[in-house]
């Protein structure tokens, strides 16, 4: 028997039990479409926590001058004068590397009008709101041509604005003294809160490194090198290939003069929770399309019973049991897949919906329907096997004397 008259005989048998078939399909659509919404709900959710642990900087380098030797004394990191501004430009050329921003740290008392604080100076480069996801909530962060000229500029923080100014006010355009000297406020940070060691992230004013080096400190230097690698997976060997051009640079033979640490602690959760999002799903998957292939083999099961006098009818006049087989197991791959089909369909539906719905990100994979549709014919494929060798094997006399 030809393949295409197996194709027709499976679905005529298929056709006419409509609505049987329509259930035992149920089951198969229900679960692929479980697990195409389930799918959508945890890799839109690996993205979002993908993009806040980034923000908090989980791809964020550090790179710090420091930890070298002096007459047997350790000095520390952040005391030694061996990181420069070349450095900084020489590691935006590493690959994996997408921002950098130079730093070089002091505190001073903030001046504006009657009022003053007390606070950090960082001076930074444009790329850190970037490196941070970090964006400004007044005005704007300063710009390469300010970071150039070390203009004296600064973007506050919301905790030195709402001291200096208050919280209603728009200090852009505003001069501020910074240990007595004019700065014009270009921007005010939005607030983040603190970091996970405990500092207020908000109470700082950020200037270009170029002028704390030069107006504020009188150096040459720098203390830190942020850079935020392009990938969390790519940041480790990110951090290795700096290692290496730093060492390079500063001709180093033994101990290193500087520290390159990663943000491993963020990392480390971010790879717990991708890998238990993972056994989640795979689990519900697996749950789901369990179900979906017992009903099918269950239908299939009686559909053998049922039709056991036509089984020993098509045997007795020279089908052979290898046709009988392959017409059941079509009828088991048919209801799997067009079940697996309509399933996809309704796990798109149901991942835009509960993205209209109710704001909850989801992102469907290709790779998700590619394999929830091998799922489906594969469930059709090992659950429908058992039925069809049942009805292969039948005896011819005693299929046809069955009442």
């Amino acid at each position: 028997m030809s393949i295409l008259m197996v194709f027709r005989v499976a679905l005529k048998a298929l056709a006419r039990n409509k609505m049987r078939t329509a259930l035992t399909m149920l089951g198969m659509i229900i679960g692929v479409g479980a697990v195409i919404t389930m799918v959508a709900l945890g890799t839109g959710a690996q993205s979002s926590i993908e993009t806040q642990i980034q923000a908090a900087g989980t791809n964020m380098i550090m790179v710090s001058a420091g930890n070298f030797m002096s007459a047997g004394v350790r000095t520390g990191q952040g005391n030694a004068s061996t990181l420069t501004p070349d450095d900084a430009t020489a590691i935006r050329d590493v690959s994996g590397v997408q921002y950098i921003a130079a730093g070089v740290n002091t505190r001073g008392q903030v001046v504006a009008g009657n009022l003053n604080w007390g606070t950090q100076i960082q001076g930074t480069d444009v790329d850190l709101p970037l490196i941070r996801s970090w964006p400004t909530a007044k005005g704007a962060f300063f710009s390469p041509a300010d970071v150039a000229s070390a203009a004296k500029v600064a973007v506050l923080g919301s905790v030195v604005h709402e001291q200096l100014f208050g919280a209603d006010v728009d200090p852009v355009g505003q001069v501020i003294r910074i240990n007595n000297q004019p700065f014009t406020v270009v921007g005010v940070m939005s607030s983040k809160g603190q970091s996970g060691m405990g500092q207020d992230q908000d109470d700082v004013v950020y200037t270009p490194y170029t002028t704390v080096m030069k107006k504020l400190r009188g150096i040459t230097y720098v203390q830190n090198i942020t850079v935020s690698a392009a990938s969390a997976a790519d940041t480790a060997p990110t951090a290795e290939r700096i290692a290496t051009l730093l060492r390079t640079r500063h001709q180093i033979q033994e101990e290193d003069d500087f520290m390159v640490r990663t943000m491993e602690e963020m990392a480390s959760v971010r790879v717990q929770a991708t890998e238990t999002m993972t056994a989640l799903l795979a689990s519900i998957a697996g749950v789901s399309l369990l179900v979906g292939g017992i009903g099918i083999m269950n239908i299939m099961l009686v559909s053998v019973t049922e039709r056991t006098r036509e089984i020993g009818l098509r045997l007795a006049i020279g089908a052979r049991g290898r046709d009988v087989l392959m017409q059941f197991l079509v009828e088991a791959i048919v209801l799997s897949m067009v079940g697996g089909v309509i399933g996809i369909g309704l796990g798109l539906g149901l991942s835009q919906g509960v993205t209209l719905w109710m704001s909850w990100p989801t992102k469907v994979s290709p790779e998700a329907v590619a394999v929830a549709f091998v799922f489906a014919a594969v469930t059709g494929v090992f659950f429908g096997f058992y039925p069809a060798r049942k009805a292969a094997a039948l005896d011819p006399i005693d299929a046809l004397r069955f009442e």
